[in-house]
């Protein structure tokens, strides 16, 4: 039995350090993407429809529409072998569509587009990916124990 299986058997388990990592995956990527177009460098250019911009929580709230829907009626949740990857991928799924959403709180609260205020875009791009990364240790911290990346510290608190 491999290190995945050994720690992630678990289906729950499973889809909570899958959603973690898609997360964490596509936020980072969002933020990479979304700094490399403000700054006008490589091949991304904004989505934009009859020119209406489209901003990337759109696509996270639609993913976010469709797990939901595939979830209420018990699809892509199975915990038997031949259900899990269908599982997987909505659980990573899930992870991927919360993080656009997100990434663009700010138009929740003021319908306006302050995504690039100066003012702590910083320490909210590091306490999200943080967080991301603080979820997937949670949720894998049986693997990062058993290949020796789980700080010393932290190694008492883990079952």
């Amino acid at each position: 039995m491999g290190l995945y299986e050994r720690h992630f058997s678990d289906p729950g388990r499973e889809r909570a350090f899958l959603s973690a990592v898609g997360f964490t995956t596509a936020f980072a990527t969002a933020r990479a993407i979304t700094h490399s177009i403000k700054a006008g460098i490589g091949p991304f250019h904004n989505v934009s429809e009859g020119g209406r911009h489209i901003h990337h929580s759109t696509f996270g709230i639609l993913g976010l529409l469709g797990c939901g829907y595939l979830w209420t009626y018990q699809i892509a949740v199975g915990i038997q072998p031949c259900r899990r990857w269908p599982s997987r991928v909505s659980a990573a799924s899930y992870g991927v569509a919360s993080a656009l959403t997100l990434d663009e709180f700010a138009l929740w609260l003021d319908l306006h587009d302050d995504y690039w205020n100066k003012q702590g875009r910083k320490s909210i791009d590091a306490v999200a990916i943080f967080g991301g990364l603080l979820t997937a240790g949670v949720a894998g911290r049986g693997a990062l124990k058993e290949l020796g990346l789980l700080p010393k510290a932290l190694e008492r608190f883990v079952n």
